[in-house]
């Protein structure tokens, strides 16, 4: 095979002669030019190390200092004081930097801007932005702002339970407020204080006070299966169809996630700015590839490599091994669905227990993690393991077809929803950072894990991908990849595997355990097309906090109560934030509700104004949350406190216990210069979902792409019989018609 004679540098055999060495100079080349692009990545990291650590620094800002200080003082034209003269000026160009560097995060810290008024900024917030931009320097990479931000700050116990009994008033009788307001207070008096001096000690310590205990004891701790649980997926184009053949979709899907990979490494991906102006955290993109969640028997861990030549495929039962460079090179998109043809042509029968053997990441974690450590810590079976768990991404080849169908929308984006979601339990890598899914037909998606980074950077790549894609890559009239195969690239490896029937039968439980959990999950993926994003800002409404009470309204129509809804916000304007809860369900919102369903005497103006006080109100609390103001991580982290101090609290013990039975986000588009949708529309994505939070409830995403389209992924569970996703989405339908109607009927007024 070619790929074997091409891992064999030399050869050698013994004659009369003695020894005759025969070394293999195709190979020897292979490694040389292997090292050769070792080298240059670390050069490149070393280089941008560099130059984000003195970010907004610069080469050539260096040399003005110097030679400017120099000139000033005529060190030039003294040859003995040539060397102290450039230390100085290098001191005083580090001076500079630290200056520029503590004016720019005293600027950061500062949110005033988020509570001006959409459309119209103050001179103070004008000058604010001018200032932040003068001191945040010119060509920006990555990670240059990392530094700059500001640390997230503990809010006084006072504070986060006053907001906490307000979220909770709507949703309690007189007789539950009251006791929850006793022990409420009750901690505020004693406990509270205990606990938030050992929480600001670690603030000033740690870099973010929440986000590594949020990993951990949120996602890494969790015992249940991942797979719908945790994980969640994007979709693909809804209307376009770039190709039908399979190998020629991941061939130009694989190598635009490899040109982002080189584009993460050389930290050439610009920073994600607000206004433009207010850069936002990058710390979640490190570990978006060569990234593997690990089980444990008690928690997770997730392994990170520095570098990754290769990607694990999945198909038919059988597991590969794909490299995705030669000749010092990245495979070229023609390249890379030669090797995907190659494995869909093989016709070899799976080994035994290799079929089914990711379901043991889609099961309970301690019957993974036992059998880890059990049958794949040596031998062929740990080496094939290193192959799928040190890849740079996984990709299955599934032999489903999935996509959008005009004349059978609701099953088509239903069955595409869940393939993506959970597949056959078996033809996903769970663990992985995020699995590439290229259905028969074309289609793809993502199935992404969630401890190692939120939806958002996961969404970032998928833009990039999609934008890529059908546009700049593109194929040719048959469908191919443009370019042509490689006569003499090594084909794909398959791993092998030595799979006693004793870890069969586990992997055959744990698949048992993800089926029963799959088939218990309804999706509904529902295209809004009535109105979207350009309709609500002719409202003056904002458009997340106008779909937030239509879910409200929805949701008390489908069963009659209001119930603790989440709904994600992020913390990125500080240092390696992540998210951080709005609690939807507000004293507003439900007295706009009930005057829309218990009360027909209410007036059209007083609902309008009704509806307007919610979605301020769902505004304030949305910029508390981004801000460090919000409720839950706090109270979060100090029930973690309490548990590492060995004291019990029924205020947080009570407040982490509730279930958020609509649980609901938003999945943002971020580079909006990637899609015309203005003249393509359709170029529309699907976007992306979750599973329930709730064996109860609901989880909701929804994806507000262009000014008129809103795309809603709907899930709940078979076996409860308080939800159903198609009833749900219906009224949630109905919901936002009638806050159009309300709106539109006062635009008639004011004309």
């Amino acid at each position: 095979m070619a790929e074997a004679h091409q891992a064999v540098a030399f050869q050698f055999t013994v004659g009369p002669d003695g020894i005759d060495m025969q070394l293999c100079h195709e190979a020897l080349r292979q490694i040389y030019l292997s090292g050769k692009h070792s080298w240059k990545k670390r050069f490149i990291r070393f280089k941008n190390g560099i130059m984000t650590g003195v970010y907004p620094g610069s080469p050539s800002g260096f040399l003005v200092v110097v030679v400017s200080y120099m000139s000033v003082n005529k060190y030039a034209h003294q040859l003995m004081l040539t060397l102290p003269g450039v230390l100085v000026g290098t001191g005083l160009w580090i001076t500079i930097i630290f200056i520029m560097r503590t004016a720019l995060k005293c600027l950061l810290s500062w949110h005033g801007w988020m509570h001006a008024r959409h459309g119209s900024i103050s001179m103070g917030t004008r000058l604010w932005m001018l200032f932040v931009k003068l001191f945040s320097g010119r060509k920006p990479m990555l990670y240059s702002f990392q530094s700059s931000l500001p640390r997230l700050s503990v809010p006084p116990v006072k504070d986060t339970c006053r907001r906490y009994l307000e979220s909770a008033r709507p949703l309690m009788d007189d007789e539950q407020y009251e006791r929850m307001e006793g022990l409420a207070k009750d901690f505020e008096k004693n406990l509270g204080p205990r606990l938030q001096w050992y929480l600001k000690l670690k603030s000033w310590w740690a870099s973010n006070y929440v986000s590594d205990w949020w990993e951990e004891y949120i996602y890494l701790r969790g015992r249940g299966p991942i797979m719908v649980n945790s994980n969640y997926y994007a979709m693909d184009f809804q209307y376009v169809f770039p190709t039908s053949i399979q190998a020629a979709r991941a061939g130009n899907a694989i190598h635009a996630i490899m040109l982002y990979r080189r584009k993460l490494d050389r930290a050439q991906i610009k920073p994600l700015m607000l206004l433009n102006t207010v850069p936002m955290c990058s710390s979640q993109y490190e570990r978006m590839f060569n990234t593997t969640r690990i089980p444990g028997v008690e928690t997770d861990t997730i392994q990170h490599m520095d570098e990754s030549r290769h990607i694990a495929v999945y198909h038919n039962g059988r597991f590969f091994k794909v490299w995705m460079f030669y000749d010092g090179r990245l495979l070229l998109p023609r390249e890379i669905e030669q090797q995907i043809e190659r494995i869909l042509a093989d016709k070899s029968e799976p080994q035994k227990g290799e079929e089914h053997l990711a379901a043991l990441t889609a099961g309970e974690r301690a019957p993974w993690a036992n059998t880890r450590e059990t049958f794949f810590k040596g031998g062929k079976n740990k080496q094939s393991l290193d192959a799928i768990e040190k890849a740079a991404f996984f990709v299955t080849l599934d032999e489903s077809e999935q996509r959008y169908q005009d004349d059978n929308p609701v099953k088509s984006l239903e069955n595409y929803a869940k393939a993506l979601l959970h597949g056959k339990c078996y033809d996903r890598w769970f663990d992985k950072s995020f699995n590439l899914i290229v259905f028969k037909n074309g289609t793809m998606g993502l199935n992404a894990e969630h401890a190692w980074a939120d939806a958002p950077i996961v969404g970032h790549l998928w833009e990039q991908v999609l934008a890529l894609d059908p546009v700049k890559l593109g194929y040719t009239e048959e469908g191919h990849c443009k370019g042509e195969p490689h006569p003499n690239l090594p084909g794909p490896q398959r791993l092998q595997w030595d799979i006693p029937a004793e870890c069969q039968s586990v992997i055959q439980s744990s698949l048992k355990v993800a089926q029963a959990l799959a088939d218990d999950v309804e999706c509904h993926v529902f295209p809004f097309k009535d109105f979207g994003k350009g309709f609500i800002k002719k409202c003056r409404t904002s458009p997340d906090a106008f779909i937030q009470i239509a879910l409200q309204l929805a949701h008390f129509r489908d069963k009659g109560k209001f119930c603790l809804t989440y709904e994600a916000s992020m913390t990125r304007l500080y240092r390696e934030g992540r998210t951080e809860t709005v609690r939807s369900c507000t004293m507003e919102t439900c007295a706009f509700v009930r005057s829309m369903i218990r009360d027909e005497t209410v007036r059209r103006e007083e609902r309008r104004r009704l509806v307007k006080a919610a979605a301020d109100k769902h505004q304030k609390l949305y910029r508390e949350a981004m801000t460090g103001k919000g409720i839950d991580r706090h109270l979060f982290c100090l029930y973690v406190i309490s548990k590492y101090l060995g004291v019990d609290s029924p205020f947080l013990h009570e407040v982490l216990s509730e279930p958020w039975r609509l649980s609901t986000s938003q999945t943002p588009l971020q580079q909006t210069e990637l899609f015309d949708l203005a003249n393509h529309p359709e170029l529309v994505s699907c976007g992306g979902g979750f599973g329930p939070v709730a064996d109860d409830g609901y989880g909701v995403s929804y994806f507000v792409l262009g000014e008129d389209f809103i795309n809603f992924h709907i899930s709940s569970k078979h076996s409860s019989p308080e939800t159903d996703s198609h009833r749900f989405m219906g009224n949630i339908k109905q919901a936002l018609l009638e806050l159009k109607d309300l709106f539109e009927v006062e635009k008639k007024s004011i004309k």
